[in-house]
């Protein structure tokens, strides 16, 4: 995850980590709330102040170790209209589309600042944030719960198998996480899956400059 050990690349990291997430997370409950779900706008979630999204231990896994998480927004789809699995999945896809519009965002800056050589920290910023928002997209699509992969899956399915799927995975959920992790599992799927979507940036940003 750093570009380097320096003092200024750690805190480059760290701002990216906390940018990705506060929207990560804000995107969800807004979703939520304009489906009808006032839940997170009530507990003071709707709101991109990082401290109220941040979970200390998954904000610091996410900065040494790659993997991490924040404080799920609270959603309670018994408010929203019409199909729930539906809604769920639009607010659970909320987040990694968020995260790869901001990574797509950071390279545009980066691309049309020509790398922004001379100041250093934004360079790391940018960059960081272009990885970083691609990987937790990508790593969030993965359809095993509690990830929002799960949920958007669950909304192409039948009602029941959708709530017979996560109710019979999600208590291993964590644990086949883990595995896949330490495995470096997660590693095949994703790199391949992050360079490729690096890769289409380029094509469209190259096509704009």
């Amino acid at each position: 995850m750093f570009f380097g050990s320096s003092l200024t690349s750690m805190a480059a990291t760290l701002l990216a980590v906390l940018v990705a997430i506060t929207f990560h997370e804000t995107a969800h409950g807004f979703i939520a709330y304009k489906l009808g779900d006032p839940t997170a706008k009530n507990q003071g979630r709707l709101t991109l102040n990082p401290i109220a999204h941040l979970d200390p231990v998954g904000a610091l896994l996410m900065f040494v170790a790659g993997f991490g998480w924040a404080k799920p927004v609270p959603v309670n789809p018994f408010y929203f209209e019409g199909d729930r699995n539906k809604g769920m999945m639009l607010v659970s896809v909320a987040g990694p589309l968020t995260n790869l519009a901001l990574s797509f965002i950071a390279y545009f800056i980066f691309v049309a600042g020509e790398g922004f050589e001379t100041i250093p920290f934004l360079s790391l910023f940018l960059r960081s944030m272009v990885t970083l928002n691609i990987y937790l997209a990508i790593f969030n699509l993965i359809p095993i719960p509690p990830l929002d992969g799960s949920k958007i899956l669950a909304g192409f399915l039948p009602r029941n198998v959708a709530y017979q799927y996560l109710n019979t995975v999600e208590q291993y959920g964590f644990l086949i996480l883990m595995v896949l992790i330490v495995f470096n599992i997660t590693d095949m799927i994703l790199v391949p899956l992050a360079n490729a979507v690096l890769n289409l940036f380029s094509m469209i940003l190259f096509a704009i400059f």
